[in-house]
């Protein structure tokens, strides 16, 4: 297979909200910045290549957060992609400040949480962000607040739908009774899937599921491992067949895969022409 032969629009389309129709296999921008998402790239040409690529072959959903970086991922897809081509859907995320490398502190104060999505639009040179998600909801602030101000800048059209990350269903359940939430953002792959009754969840209100981390795949991508065999047998990448289980698991589930690699890149988007047979979905689902 030719990897730079195949399209995201191989893996289907998803409609987020009421509007917003994407192809099913996005790009998380986190890997673009410096080691432990902090800084810039180690090679800001590739960073911007990989960004182009993605497009080229396809993305129309790219992912990010005000804290990768902080801001660089969203200034670099401002720098790669803008003026952004018709279609072309950025969401990104507020509500984790930054104290330093690896380190990540939840702040849903309504004033902070309206300043950052104020600065997303600086610094990703938008109107208005179509998918703006919680990036995680603060203990320490009454949910009513957090949820309510995006509400709040979503009616003065600053905001065009709403998501959520790293949440249980009752918290769903609670911050769906504030506003409408169309995105759904947890860490969920083959080998770890203590997501599943969100995804169920999201699955029955029809709410689109991001799963972060999506490639973590760990044993079982060894060679001695069922996805290592199967992808040996097929002849692609463990993270290909990976990326093809998650696809076929859920027609609500949109996986994001990141990488600074434009190699990496076009291995990861071949994956939306590979189907995988009933058979071996079922062999990969057992082997957890």
């Amino acid at each position: 297979m030719t990897n730079s032969a195949v399209s995201a629009s191989a893996a289907g389309i998803i409609t987020v909200g009421d509007g917003l129709k994407v192809n099913r296999l996005g790009f998380g921008a986190m890997q673009l910045t410096g080691p432990g998402v902090w800084g810039e790239p180690k090679d800001l040409d590739e960073a911007i290549r990989v960004l182009r690529r993605a497009v080229e072959l396809g993305v129309n959903f790219i992912d990010t957060a005000d804290s990768y970086g902080p801001f660089i991922s969203e200034q670099l897809i401002k720098q790669a992609l803008h003026p952004y081509k018709d279609g072309l859907i950025i969401a990104t995320k507020v509500g984790l400040t930054r104290p330093g490398p690896n380190q990540w502190v939840p702040v849903g104060r309504p004033e902070y949480l309206r300043q950052q999505v104020e600065l997303c639009l600086r610094h990703l040179g938008l109107d208005r962000i179509d998918l703006l998600q919680l990036h995680r909801i603060d203990p320490k602030v009454p949910l009513e607040e957090q949820i309510g101000e995006l509400a709040l800048l979503q009616k003065e059209g600053k905001i065009r739908y709403i998501g959520l990350s790293e949440v249980s269903v009752p918290q769903i359940e609670a911050a769906r009774k504030i506003a409408q939430i169309v995105s759904v953002q947890n860490l969920y792959n083959l080998a770890k899937r203590d997501a599943e009754p969100v995804l169920e969840y999201c699955e029955a209100q029809q709410i689109a599921f991001i799963p972060w981390y999506p490639l973590a795949t760990g044993e079982l991508a060894k060679e001695d491992g069922i996805l290592g065999k199967l992808s040996k047998e097929r002849g692609i990448q463990p993270s290909q067949l990976a990326l093809a289980w998650l696809l076929k698991r859920s027609p609500v589930i949109m996986p994001i895969p990141g990488t600074s690699s434009v190699a990496h890149l076009e291995e990861n988007i071949a994956a939306a022409g590979i189907e995988l047979s009933d058979e071996d979905f079922a062999k990969l689902s057992n082997a957890v």
